[in-house]
């Protein structure tokens, strides 16, 4: 297929790595689809980490769609992997899960309460349901489906005919490397895979296979009594095919003929270039665990060759911070999930904070207060696209983070500030007629009609306030005035607030309160209320603070809140007027 002239899109990661990839798809496999792919443990929740597995390769693979060329993007469920730990913090998992470390993911009982037969569905189906919402397009293949149904059998069979140009390979690495060290927090988010590799598996001698008296070899099977794979390999025969295990863990060996036995699989360090060269992966990003000396990825590159393939080109990607993990209630006891973000942010929000950093770049998504600012800039950039005076790089971005090559995301109608929908949903506790009330008074020369036209943004504002804001930080309106404080007012502190309530019903619009709230305290010290900073003295900065903290107390009892316009839209102008004393 040619190549059809690039988009304009040309000065971001994305256009160049696709560049990169349709030049070595045709040198590769000329006039076929373009493969790229992504791997993921549904070992437990699948993190915000793991997120840029897919979506770095994801970016890449659209952007090639986008020129007009066929691609695949390949999800390696590696839900054939063993079990490895019992997570913390999973709900209707308990100590006894212990028993089943060892088996398949897939051989595992699902969570309690779950609806999906074993745990590896269960972990998968929250994840590809975040995908779907976050527009993926992806190809999905279970490693157990394709081990049990033999789809491995030949590569299987010419692995262990070549264990020993494997293990060559691998003793490489064996002789030279450093003493284990746990992964440094800048390496995370760690595979599941390495990090098995990287501990040791069961009863097996090496992390990258059995390797005893009988020598060594790169498959392990799982025990046909307990399921478990803490079996070694004590005999094989190529001609014949026949294989001889023991099980460490209950004692049983069995003789089978390879060549017809599907319940094991390759040891990771040799399953992971097998695939490569299977599927024909031109593109696979790998975490920095995976590119440190002896790594999978760096010794996958040689033993593909014995498979007849290719090394993928591919970034290495950095981790994915969080800011605010410590207010979390749905963390689960680790790291969050797309499905934790999404709860609280637009798709477009969480693509772009993947789309707009090269993937070497680290990176924090916000369930803070910071994720206020997140969307203030992404509402920013939205306008600059709207006028044409984004930059390049920060147009592609928004476009890839905003539409696929197969269309436009859902977005919402009016997408209202963030942080103004968080503080009605924070002032009305829930209350959707006070909510429309309230944005229907925000712009009067252009209501919004129906809360509708503000979603999906207003109800992920409004999850981020139920779920991530401390109760002790939330707004509540005063039932009644503060007569003691009222009473204690000195005569200039009783000016201002007869200034607010004067020009109140004439300003009651977001813009108009924004405007005469700075503006009363220039008016009392004899300054016009439009006047600039530049116009007035600097003493005028801390009268304003003493006058909101004025009306914070009058209207909640506290020193702060939300912005005062939309604190006094969300009272209402009679409950203002009762609580400020008229």
């Amino acid at each position: 297929m040619p190549i059809v002239a690039q988009s304009t899109e040309t000065t971001d990661w994305v256009s160049r790595f696709a560049d990169e990839v349709i030049e070595e798809s045709e040198r590769r496999a000329p006039g076929k689809p373009v493969v790229v792919a992504s791997g993921l443990s549904p070992s437990g929740p699948i993190h915000l980490g793991n997120l840029r597995e897919v979506m770095t390769p994801h970016l890449v693979a659209d952007e090639v769609r986008r020129r007009g060329h066929r691609v695949r993007h390949l999800i390696s469920w590696d839900d054939y992997d063993r079990y490895r730990k019992v997570p913390a913090g999973v709900a209707g998992v308990d100590e006894t899960w212990a028993e089943h470390i060892g088996k398949p993911l897939t051989s595992v009982p699902a969570p309690e309460g779950s609806p999906h037969p074993n745990w590896a569905e269960h972990f998968k189906a929250a994840m590809t349901a975040s995908l779907a919402e976050l527009g993926v397009e992806f190809d999905g293949i279970s490693q157990t489906e394709q081990y049990t149904s033999g789809v491995y059998r030949e590569q299987i069979l010419h692995a262990m005919k070549h264990r020993r140009d494997i293990d060559a390979i691998l003793d490489q690495y064996r002789t030279k490397k450093a003493p284990a060290k746990k992964p440094q927090k800048s390496q995370k988010p760690v595979d599941e895979a390495e990090l098995e590799a990287a501990e040791g598996s069961g009863a097996a001698a090496e992390d990258d296979g059995s390797s005893g008296t009988a020598g060594y070899f790169p498959y392990k099977p799982y025990c046909g009594n307990c399921e478990k794979d803490l079996t070694t390999v004590t005999a094989y025969d190529d001609d014949s095919t026949e294989l001889t295990y023991a099980c460490t863990a209950c004692g049983f060996s069995e003789t089978v003929r390879l060549s017809e036995f599907n319940r094991g699989k390759l040891v990771w360090k040799v399953d992971w270039p097998m695939r490569w060269a299977y599927e024909g992966v031109v593109f696979e990003p790998s975490g920095v665990d995976h590119s440190s000396p002896g790594s999978s990825f760096q010794v996958g590159g040689q033993i593909v060759g014995i498979f007849g393939g290719k090394q993928p080109i591919g970034p290495m990607y950095a981790f994915v911070g969080i800011s605010g993990m410590a207010k979390m209630s749905s963390s689960k006891g680790g790291v969050p999930t797309p499905a934790d973000a999404l709860q609280i942010m637009e798709p477009q929000l969480l693509r772009w904070l993947y789309a707009r950093r090269r993937p070497n770049q680290s990176f924090k998504i916000a369930f803070d207060q910071e994720i206020q600012r997140l969307y203030d800039e992404w509402d920013r950039l939205d306008a600059k696209v709207a006028d044409g005076s984004a930059l390049p790089a920060d147009a592609a971005a928004h476009s890839r983070a905003v539409r696929t090559a197969a269309g436009e995301l859902p977005r919402t109608p009016r997408p209202l500030p963030y942080r103004t929908l968080a503080s009605v949903a924070d002032i009305t506790a829930g209350h959707e007629d006070q909510a429309l009330r309230i944005l229907g008074e925000l712009d009067p020369a252009n209501p919004i009609a129906a809360l509708d036209e503000a979603r999906p943004r207003y109800d992920k504002a409004e999850a981020w306030i139920n779920t991530h804001v401390p109760a002790d930080q939330r707004t509540i309106v005063r039932r009644e005035p503060d007569a003691e404080l009222l009473k204690s007012l000195d005569e200039p502190s009783r000016q201002s607030l007869r200034l607010l309530l004067d020009g109140l019903a004439d300003h009651w619009s977001l813009d108009g309160l924004t405007h005469h709230v700075y503006g009363v305290p220039k008016v009392q010290a004899g300054f016009p209320a439009d006047a600039t900073p530049k116009e007035l003295p600097p003493e005028i900065k801390t009268a304003q603070r003493t006058f909101f903290a004025l009306l914070y107390h009058l209207l909640v009892g506290r020193d702060t809140g939300p912005r005062l316009p939309t604190l006094l839209l969300a009272v209402g102008q009679d409950r203002v007027r009762t609580l400020l004393g008229e």
